[in-house]
């Protein structure tokens, strides 16, 4: 039987988050329904809402969901009612990038996730008075007290870890993290800078610290987040307000430059001025997304030095062995991701989504 729950609906681009009564659709075979505890709050969402990307509105968003799963459809196996889950991204599962361990660049990743608003079959998961909404939200559409989650977003974790303390690793927290541990992979010695102190930029500061890299350097605008970043594993931080920043690195690393950087601004200027700052044979992962379209101008014979910049989505993480890794590291400790997050009761959307603007909460997350 189809059920009612209550979503948090963006009616329009640039409208704000509304309660409101929605039904889901019966579960698909390979899908879930999902009672929600706690849900993270991700720039991505406030760009779709904004009208920023062409994601179908009137819509259900939120795409880093935590619940308990209440029913499952007649083909899932790897989950059963009971279990604790985090909700993370959906993929086909039949490509040679999903078969190679590699989802998060499925041949089908941004109609699934983030622009088709519909399961693979062109069916809706969300409706209201008998009209189909925008759903399927990365596979969850998660701003809801229950969701319709595919089997593949679906990720069983520890039931002894509060869910509201892992919600944020679907997204964002697995997307800093594996910037470092999937794609620079420091090594002993080595120098990682992370350009952008917000929710991706520190959660990749924390494991930069777990790993052989011995310098860490934070760099933002607000003093509160780089003196945050300094209490989570960075070893320097700079101002980029008061600094050059190819000058600030140059000088902490003795002239040599940057082995592996995490952009996550989103700037294109600032992206350049990382590029310009690495090492020889050095990396560059792009993390923060600008507007689709945006373009950067690099110095080409800058790049012939070995330096490599890489796009990144996700953390180009495998999310079913990843995400249970993430929370053993938050349940002993290691990964202090509370430092990070405000909750928010679920009818004050709103107030998160004000208070994560203006920068007075680094990770919001909802909980119901």
């Amino acid at each position: 039987m189809p059920i009612t729950t209550r979503a948090a609906v963006v009616e329009s681009g640039g409208a704000p988050f509304t309660l409101s009564d929605v039904v889901l659709d019966d579960p698909a075979p390979h899908e879930a329904v999902v009672r929600l505890v706690a849900a993270g709050l991700c720039h991505t969402d406030l760009g779709v809402a904004s009208g920023g990307l062409p994601f179908p509105l009137p819509g259900v968003l939120g795409h880093e969901g935590a619940g308990v799963v209440e029913a499952v459809g007649s083909a899932v196996t790897g989950v059963a009612p009971g279990d604790h889950v985090v909700l993370s991204f959906t993929s086909c599962g039949d490509c040679r990038n999903c078969h190679g361990g590699h989802p998060a660049y499925c041949t089908t990743w941004l109609p699934l996730n983030l622009l088709g608003g519909r399961r693979a079959d062109g069916t809706a998961t969300i409706s209201r008075d008998g009209e189909d909404l925008g759903g399927h939200f990365f596979g969850q559409s998660s701003f809801a007290e229950r969701a319709l989650v595919d089997e593949r977003s679906l990720v069983k974790v520890d039931p002894d870890v509060p869910l509201e303390s892992i919600a944020p690793l679907g997204c964002g927290v697995q997307t800093g993290v594996g910037a470092v541990w999937n794609v620079l992979k420091p090594t002993a010695g080595s120098t990682v800078v992370v350009l952008g102190a917000g929710a991706v930029g520190l959660s990749a500061v924390m494991v930069a610290a777990l790993s052989p890299a011995t310098t860490i350097i934070a760099v933002d605008r607000v003093a509160e987040r780089l003196a945050l970043a300094k209490e989570l594993g960075a070893t320097h931080t700079v101002d980029a307000g008061q600094a050059v920043l190819g000058e600030a690195i140059a000088e902490i690393t003795g002239g040599q430059g940057a082995d592996g950087i995490v952009e996550t601004t989103g700037s294109v200027a600032v992206l350049r001025q990382g590029v310009d700052a690495l090492a020889g044979r050095g990396t560059l992962v792009v993390v923060g997304a600008p507007p689709f379209g945006t373009e950067v101008s690099l110095d080409v014979n800058g790049l012939l030095g070995g330096k490599q910049v890489v796009g990144l989505t996700l953390g180009d993480s495998e999310t079913q062995t990843f995400i249970p890794a993430l929370v053993k590291l938050v349940k002993e400790g290691r990964l202090p991701l509370d430092r990070l997050i405000g909750t928010y009761a679920f009818a004050d959307i709103e107030q998160a989504v004000q208070d994560m603007t203006s920068g007075k909460t680094i990770k919001p997350v909802l909980t119901f």
